[in-house]
C-alpha cells in the first residue's frame, strides 16, 4: 500500500467485516459502468420523466438514502447492495452538480473548486482520525461514513470537472474522454514505477474514473450534432445497466470480490 509515512506506519489489521469489495478488474469495470449510468440515467430522468432537474434530485434522494441506510445496517459486504448504492450515489452526485450549475447559480469552475476542497477536507479529516485512507479498514460505522462521504464528493467533483472541461473549455466529449483516459494511464504508470503508493493510486483512479465514465456516457448518448454518437440516454443507460447486472451477478456467483481477512503492509 502507500509508501508515504504520513498516511500510516506499520501493518494495518484488516478484518473480515470490511464492507467494501476486493479491488479486482471487475471492481473498476463496474465502477466505470456505474459512473456512465449516473450521467446518462440522471439526464434521462429529468428530461423524460418530466419532474424537472430539482425535483428529480430530491426524488432520487429517497432510494439513495434507503440504500445507504441498508448498507450501514448490514454487517458484511453484499455485492448487489453495495453496487446499487454506488449507482444511486452516482446519479445523486450528478444531479447535485447539475442543479448547482443550472439552478442554484454556481458556475462550473466554482463547483469544481468547491467539491475539490470538500473532498480534500474529507481526506484530511479521515486521515487524522483513522490514521489511514485504506478502504481495507472500512469495517465500522465511522470508517464507512468517511468512505461514503468521500465517494459522494468524488462523483460530484467528477461531474463538475468533466462538464467544465468538455463544455466550458469546449474540448468536446471525446477529447475530454481521452484527457481523463490519459490521466488514468499516468496514475497507473506512476504506481508501477513506485512513485506513488497503493492508497494514493486507488483514490486518484477512483476520482478520475468518474469524469472518464461521465464523458463516455455523454459521448455515446448525446446527438451527433453535439459531437456525440447519438445513441440517446435511454439506450445508453439500458446497455450499461444490463452490463452492471451481468457483472454483479457474476460476482455473487463466484464471490471473487469477497473481502479477505489479511494483514496489509504500510
Amino acid at each position: 500500500m502507500s509508501r508515504n509515512p504520513t498516511l500510516h506506519s506499520g501493518p494495518i489489521s484488516r478484518s473480515a467485516l470490511v464492507k467494501v469489495p476486493e479491488i479486482t478488474v471487475y471492481f473498476w469495470l463496474i465502477k466505470v459502468l456505474s459512473t456512465t449510468v449516473g450521467e446518462t440515467f440522471a439526464d434521462w430522468l429529468w428530461n423524460h420523466v418530466g419532474l424537472g432537474e430539482q425535483n428529480t434530485f430530491f426524488v432520487m434522494l429517497v432510494p439513495f438514502v434507503g440504500a445507504l441506510l441498508a448498507q450501514f445496517l448490514v454487517n458484511r459486504y453484499i455485492a448487489p447492495l453495495y453496487w446499487v448504492t454506488v449507482v444511486l450515489i452516482s446519479i445523486v452526485g450528478t444531479l447535485l452538480t447539475d442543479n448547482m450549475v443550472d439552478n442554484w447559480g454556481v458556475s462550473q469552475l466554482a463547483s469544481t473548486i468547491s467539491f475539490t476542497i470538500a473532498l480534500a477536507t474529507t481526506f484530511v479529516v479521515w486521515q487524522r482520525v483513522e490514521g489511514t485512507l485504506s478502504i481495507h479498514t472500512v469495517d465500522n460505522f465511522r470508517r464507512e461514513a468517511f468512505y461514503w462521504t468521500t465517494i459522494l464528493f468524488t462523483f460530484a467533483l467528477g461531474t463538475a470537472a468533466g462538464d467544465f472541461i468538455s463544455e466550458k473549455l469546449a474540448l468536446g466529449y471525446f477529447s475530454t474522454l481521452m484527457v481523463f483516459a490519459g490521466a488514468l494511464t499516468v496514475v497507473g504508470l506512476a504506481y508501477r514505477a513506485k512513485l506513488i503508493g497503493g492508497i494514493a493510486a486507488f483514490w486518484a483512479s477512483y476520482i478520475i474514473t468518474r469524469p472518464l465514465g461521465a464523458s463516455l456516457g455523454d459521448y455515446l448518448s448525446q446527438p451527433k450534432s453535439a459531437s456525440g454518437c447519438g445513441l440517446g440516454t435511454t439506450v445508453t443507460s439500458l446497455l450499461f445497466l444490463a452490463a452492471i447486472v451481468a457483472f454483479v451477478t457474476f460476482l455473487v456467483v463466484t464471490k471473487i470480490d469477497k473481502p479477505k481477512a489479511v494483514a496489509i503492509s504500510a
